[in-house]
């Protein structure tokens, strides 16, 4: 029997966004949430996207200051949709506990919870306004209905990150430009935001992709799982407008993280990847290591984020610091075998090819 499906929208997001190819650059906050990356993917013709998660205001305005010195074409921001409200210190002495020894074995002082435990979610949102970016994109919640009609109204394309169907036809229901539709391969944090239940929500990206754009009448940016020409032309098969492309561009000159991450990301180790709370409090896919194996009995009580991720983070930097793999929250998606160590421009260019002229911008 033959189902009627409703007509695919034309592909006019990258002509909105005025980038040559339906290629982003998925934002990643922390250690790779640096300017010439994104400045880079820009530059390279397509959406570079800044992680800003955990920036205050005032590094947000001054990264995004020093990307407009790079390039003269469209990028984007991203940030993490956090409500206010009393973080639980539920688990927090015994996870510092656990923390000790990996302290001692830093060398650095033992584990406590700073006095500020992230950054102002309205005063980045406000910076964001002032700063009037191309495109604007968000996980782990929902802005406003006012700071979505401010961002739409200075000119922003707005889209929302889901993971499950019912997370997209909220986010249209909000009023979001495109849903970015990720995948269970995502590499980092997961954006659900419906359920508390995420592995529920842990749907791969073709199964995803295709039926998001089935049930809403927006651009869907594919996410998870791409990292090559084949991945593009896939996700663009199953009815996406646009990729977005993180880990395969960790491991490229522009990138700003640790030369221990990167060998993380194109050595053997990537094939093993997992998606863990201990780092930060939220579920988030990265290669395997010492510390996610020797703390997974703190998978299901670690405290919340952002409690957990304060915890760790002094941790995490001395890591950085020493070159110690085992210690770092090494966030990578499924397609981490498929990273190399080439130029932006290079890997542009793989993911670029083979594209049809439908796919490009009018």
């Amino acid at each position: 029997m033959h189902c009627p499906r409703r007509t695919a929208m034309p592909n006019h997001l990258a002509q909105r966004l005025h980038v040559d190819y339906p290629i982003f650059l998925a934002p990643m906050a922390g250690e790779a949430a640096k300017a010439p990356l994104v400045a880079a993917v820009s530059n390279a013709g397509g959406l570079g996207v800044l992680g800003a998660g955990y920036m205050s205001p005032e590094k947000l305005l001054a990264t995004i200051a020093e990307i407009r010195a790079l390039t003269s074409r469209p990028f984007g921001v991203n940030l993490f949709v956090m409500a206010p409200g009393e973080r639980g210190s539920a688990g927090v002495d015994t996870m510092r506990q656990a923390l000790a020894r990996y302290h001692a074995e830093l060398g650095i002082a033992p584990p406590a919870l700073p006095a500020s435990l992230e950054e102002n979610y309205d005063a980045q949102m406000e910076a964001v306004l002032s700063a009037g970016v191309a495109a604007f994109s968000f996980t782990f919640g929902v802005p406003s209905a006012r700071h979505i009609d401010a961002l739409k109204a200075g000119g922003a394309c707005v889209m929302g990150t889901a993971t499950t169907v019912d997370e997209a036809i909220e986010l249209e229901r909000r009023g979001v430009d495109a849903v970015v539709a990720q995948g269970a391969e995502a590499g980092g944090h997961r954006g659900t935001f419906l359920t508390d239940d995420f592995q529920g929500a842990m749907i791969g990206t073709m199964a995803l992709v295709p039926q998001v754009a089935d049930a809403v009448r927006l651009p869907v940016v594919a996410a998870g799982g791409i990292a090559d020409r084949r991945g593009v032309r896939a996700a663009l098969a199953l009815g996406a407008s646009a990729v977005s492309v993180g880990t395969a561009f960790l491991s490229t000159i522009e990138s700003g993280v640790s030369d221990a991450y990167k060998l993380a990301l194109t050595g053997p180790a990537s094939r093993n990847t997992g998606v863990t709370r201990v780092f930060s409090g939220r579920p988030a896919r990265g290669v395997r290591n010492r510390f996610m194996d020797e703390m997974r009995a703190f998978e299901i009580s670690a405290p919340v984020y952002p409690v957990a991720n304060a915890l760790t983070r002094d941790m995490r930097a001395a890591a950085s610091r020493q070159g110690r793999p085992e210690f770092l929250s090494l966030w990578a998606g499924q397609a981490a075998p498929l990273s190399r160590n080439c130029s932006v421009a290079q890997l542009m260019e793989e993911l670029r090819e083979g594209l049809s002229q439908s796919d490009l911008p009018l």
